[in-house]
């Protein structure tokens, strides 16, 4: 047998989030702890599939008229008309307007994706600015997708909060036109979200400037328990009627990770443009995936359309979410009854799944060694990973990196 065609192909390392689940998968320890991945666990550090979810899977195995024929390249009309009116608010003036075109994707990557490749074939400035730091995978997808990719100031890590100053002064200076990729909600890795004053004037900013606004909403409902609270961003920026871009995610707020459902939307001036500009994402999806899947997106329509399904979907939200800040609040006062140097007052300052804690590589390398504690090399973890039985654990580690390096 001749060498394989592949034979100079190396190997490629391990996703730096994913692999921390490939380290934690081999650790022999009774006392493992996994921070790294973002998703949801139960106190008992169990995965959680939403009761909610359970009964509109039962509802569409029951229904005899269901059949697994494609969908139209752009997904389920009913998942995409209520994750429009779910992100933008049911009295929202675009949707009234059709000014929005939204696609069912797959999940936020997907969305982000499409909406990436789109404005690279159809908008006239093709640099897109991310904040630094950002979720790993930001940077990766729309460089593919064509664009160029430049960052913006966004964490400070000595205050472990928000440089506003930078942020404004990055974005200022950004050409007309740009487009700025915007976390949503529950910015993720750091968890330092913008105030309501402070999203004020990066509206006013970026409006000034025409700079392009695409939100990546992976957390709504998921960061404060309430949909509208954690929406609200997005919606100040639609309210004044200028154009943005919105990728949505239900693999956090509904548990449908594996699933992959999620939508773009696309908010045009005019009904006529957002007409044309979904004939042309159709033209972006189709030679990528054709069409979308029919099992997730049907059940979040299902959730969405029915008041009982949704009001028993935005009480198991909310439990989530107060579960991830009970955590925090847990965290922080471990850390502060064993008298750990610093403050670590960010840890309930900062919102959603995952907090920065402001550990470095050489501590995390520490705990990950002696306390089988597994977390990005950047120092988040995901809070939503840790139950009450496994905060003193994390705090010993974290008292320990910290003293020992100190």
């Amino acid at each position: 047998m001749s060498d394989s065609v592949f034979a100079t192909i190396v190997q490629a390392p391990e996703d730096p989030i994913l692999g921390v689940t490939v380290a934690y998968n081999k650790d022999q320890s009774p006392v493992k702890l996994n921070l790294g991945v973002g998703a949801y666990r139960t106190e008992e550090g169990k995965p959680l599939v939403l009761n909610v979810v359970r009964k509109a899977e039962q509802l569409l195995v029951n229904d005899p008229s269901r059949v697994k024929e494609y969908l139209p390249i752009t997904g389920v009309a009913d998942f995409n008309k209520l994750s429009a009116k779910l992100i933008f608010g049911a009295d929202s003036a675009a949707i009234q307007e059709n000014r929005v075109t939204t696609v069912q994707c797959l999940s936020g990557t997907g969305s982000l994706r499409v909406g990436g490749e789109f404005l690279a074939r159809h908008y006239h400035e093709k640099t897109i600015y991310i904040p630094l730091p950002t979720w790993g995978n930001h940077p990766k997808i729309f460089t593919l997708a064509g664009l160029s990719v430049k960052t913006y100031r966004y964490y400070d890590p000595n205050t472990r909060g928000l440089d506003f100053s930078g942020l404004l002064e990055d974005l200022g200076s950004a050409p007309s036109g740009a487009i700025v990729l915007l976390h949503a909600c529950a910015h993720n890795p750091t968890g330092v979200d913008p105030t309501s004053d402070q999203w004020e004037q990066i509206r006013q900013l970026m409006r000034s400037k025409g700079l392009l606004p695409f939100f990546d909403s992976a957390y709504q409902g998921f960061a404060s328990g309430s949909l509208d609270a954690d929406a609200a961003p997005v919606r100040m920026f639609v309210a004044d009627g200028g154009e943005c871009l919105a990728a949505q995610s239900y693999a956090k707020n509904m548990g449908l990770y594996g699933e992959r459902v999620g939508a773009l939307s696309i908010v045009c001036k005019a009904a006529d443009v957002a007409s044309r500009v979904e004939s042309q994402l159709k033209l972006v999806i189709r030679p990528m995936y054709s069409n979308p899947p029919i099992h997730g997106a049907s059940i979040v329509a299902a959730i969405l359309k029915d008041g009982d399904l949704y009001k028993e979907w935005t009480v198991e939200l909310k439990n989530m979410a107060d579960r991830i800040i009970s955590m925090r609040h847990q965290l922080f006062e471990a850390l502060q009854a064993r008298g750990t140097p610093g403050d670590w007052s960010h840890i309930i300052k900062q919102i959603g799944m995952f907090t920065f804690t402001g550990l470095n590589s050489d501590q995390v390398a520490f705990m990950t060694k002696e306390y089988h504690i597994y977390m990005t090399s950047d120092g988040r973890i995901s809070m939503a990973g840790l139950s009450s039985r496994t905060v003193p654990h994390l705090a010993d580690a974290i008292h320990a990196a910290v003293t020992k390096a100190a």
